[in-house]
């Protein structure tokens, strides 16, 4: 096996360049194509004198697992070859690292990033879970990062993996003991179920910075794994309802008791449904496409629904969009269905219907309703806020959150009818400001038949491939 002080070995076609890490029986190298392109690979170089004959049977098992699945949350697996010294996997590069590192720069992670995260995991699990494929050695370190901005997660090292149907129980000792399931580390009989103890663990060190169970040698990890306490979450830094309870049951000793992967699929916080992704964009255009024709109908109700149900996948469209053109695009017409919303919000909610006929601008009539809604009031003034920093050039990650932000709380508020009723914010609270409404764009009534999707400088926004609707321009 090529060790620290050795030369990389020799791979036809490739220049193995840096090492980027070392395992028990394999080194992983930096390489580059000789071709024109030059593409940019990981190879993982197997030493043949290292492998005994557990250690073959699991390299037979990875290739085979990973030549048959294409995941864009799994390392792919372009080649494999081999010659007398080396058994060489040729891997997909992923730049930005693993995600133990990630955690180790930041310390912690705020939970609305462990959140995108751990969507992306759970997508990449149930693609495997599908094909009855458990992982068997989840950790931060086999979770890589496609680049430092914006990373991607990808699922990697399937040293240890198996096909497990649900039923299947095993016992031989696999994986990495900090993120080893009770069941595993205390040499029991197991299923599938240890995968998702191993993502309680690394949502836990991605939220506090450590595994629950650090320990100094595994005699004592064994010890507080078999202690019947349950395992107590820091109160700081707080956490949502939904983050906790994920949490409690995803770390529960009794795998029995563990919630289960389709509870986990379907879990609140983990949310598949909105996570951020190629889908994202065309199921918020489908929904818009048939809230403007609602609002054609004069069904006001339905057309709010709709809008507010878009709005909910426009937001991770926005964070999977890599194109700032596109990406500017998608937020100018955000903001017109956050208009448009408001706008339905007080026909239906209120007495503004007259105002509304009138002709009067959703800012006037949304002003009236501000009144007694401090709510509403510290929505749009992030929203105004966020719109002033745009004006100014401060087009980034804290614009955007602004806008998150103001739009999260105005969801709310779209479906809520009583905004500031139980559970408002109170009276001389810090966000019972009031303060005036200003900087919003459009203040005029938009008409639904201008509520299609948006244009750039060089004509339509282009639709994703999964959208198969009429493409029309603005009025």
């Amino acid at each position: 096996m090529a060790g620290g002080g050795c030369a990389p070995p020799r791979l036809d076609g490739f220049v193995l360049t840096e090492r980027l890490g070392t395992g028990t029986y394999a080194t992983v190298y930096k390489a580059y194509g000789k071709r024109d392109t030059r593409e940019v690979v990981a190879v993982k170089c197997v030493s043949k004198r290292s492998l005994n004959r557990a250690s073959v049977e699991n390299l037979l098992t990875e290739i085979e697992i990973l030549k048959t699945i294409r995941h864009p949350h799994i390392v792919e697996l372009k080649d494999f070859q081999w010659d007398s010294d080396h058994i060489y996997l040729i891997m997909e590069f992923c730049a930005g690292g693993d995600l133990s590192r990630f955690i180790r720069m930041r310390r912690i992670l705020p939970e609305k990033v462990a959140r995108i995260f751990l969507q992306q995991l759970a997508c990449a699990l149930k693609f495997l879970h599908d094909h009855n494929i458990s992982h068997l050695d989840l950790k931060p370190q086999n979770i890589l990062l496609s680049t430092p901005e914006n990373p991607q997660l990808k699922l990697a090292d399937f040293g240890f993996a198996q096909y497990m149907s649900p039923w299947d129980e095993k016992h031989v000792l696999r994986g990495s003991p900090l993120y080893m399931a009770p069941e595993m580390v205390c040499r029991q009989q197991y299923d599938a179920r240890v995968d998702l103890w191993s993502v309680g663990v690394i949502l836990y060190e991605a939220l506090f910075g450590r595994p629950p169970f650090a320990s100094r040698s595994f005699a004592e990890l064994e010890e507080k794994i078999r202690s019947d306490r349950a395992i107590e979450l820091p109160s700081r830094p707080p956490l949502s309802p939904e983050c906790r309870d994920l949490l409690q049951r995803l770390l529960e000793r009794d795998p029995l008791k563990r919630i289960s992967f389709e509870e986990f699929f379907a879990h609140p916080f983990v949310d598949m449904e909105h996570m951020p992704g190629p889908e994202s964009f065309c199921k918020a255009t489908n929904l818009v496409v048939e809230a403007v024709k609602k609002d054609q109908e004069g069904d006001a109700s339905a057309a709010l629904s709709l809008y507010c149900k878009a709005l909910e996948y426009f937001v991770p469209a926005l964070h999977y969009e890599s194109d700032a053109r596109r990406k500017e695009a998608i937020r100018t017409k955000v903001g017109q269905y956050i208009s448009r919303a408001e706008e339905l919000k007080a026909l239906v909610a209120s007495k503004s219907k007259n105002l509304l006929q009138q002709g009067n601008p959703a800012r006037e009539i949304l002003k009236e309703m501000a009144k007694d809604k401090p709510r509403l009031c510290a929505a749009l003034e992030m929203a105004s806020v966020a719109v002033a920093r745009e004006e100014e050039g401060k087009d980034d990650g804290d614009t955007l959150e602004l806008y998150q932000q103001s739009l999260g709380e105005l969801l709310l508020l779209l479906a809520d009818p009583d905004p500031d009723g139980p559970g408002g914010v109170p009276e001389g609270s810090d966000q019972d400001a009031g303060g005036a409404i200003h900087g919003q764009r459009g203040s005029g009534r938009l008409r639904p038949e201008l509520l299609h999707l948006a244009v750039t400088p060089n004509g339509m926004l282009p639709a994703p491939r999964c959208c198969r609707w009429p493409r029309r321009r603005l009025g």
